[in-house]
């Protein structure tokens, strides 16, 4: 199986701090726990910075990593969580609500991985929570960190370029008061 460190692509690299949020729902702890270790680790591996907030259940992850794109300065966001179909009643629901809008927040234009589990049995969702084994933890940070640096790359293409300096520079000034 694919360990923690064997990604398809390489964590990228940044010039600027990057400062991450992990919204994790305990519901199984010891699931929790293995998906947040799982995302520490690629974040600390790629020189990032941190911090965790826990929510009751994975319909509340995309509802706190709204809020916190409004109220704080996080640069990308890592959503962990577990929804199990046995245990849980309204598993479709909770599954395609949380994911979709995760995705919207997304297509807003914040940097998120999604890292919920969304798995039959407690068996299947401790095989992918553990970092020695599928670590979804740690490849949802790993996604975070990827549209960050995309996110990156493009913002500062588009900066000092455009029409407007372009034609303050083509006015020049020669003191004459003359077009």
């Amino acid at each position: 199986m694919a360990g923690p460190s064997h990604h398809i692509m390489p964590l990228p690299d940044f010039d600027k701090p990057v400062k991450m949020l992990i919204v994790a729902s305990p519901y199984y702890k010891d699931i929790s726990d293995h998906q947040v270790a799982g995302a520490i680790a690629e974040i600390e591996k790629a020189g990032a910075s941190h911090d965790i907030v826990n929510v009751p259940g994975a319909l509340e992850i995309p509802t706190a990593i709204g809020i916190a794109a409004r109220m704080s300065n996080f640069d990308g966001y890592v959503a962990l969580g577990c929804v199990i179909r046995g245990e849980t009643t309204h598993y479709d629901t909770v599954c395609n609500d949380s994911s979709r809008a995760i995705q919207l927040l997304g297509l807003q234009g914040l940097c998120i991985g999604n890292g919920i589990l969304t798995v039959e049995t407690y068996e299947q969702a401790a095989v992918r929570a553990d970092p020695a084994r599928m670590n979804k933890g740690g490849g949802a940070a790993a996604a975070a960190l990827h549209l960050i640096a995309l996110a990156r790359k493009w913002g500062t293409a588009t900066k000092g370029v455009g029409f407007t300096r372009d034609i303050l520079m083509a006015g020049g000034s020669d003191d004459t008061g003359k077009a």
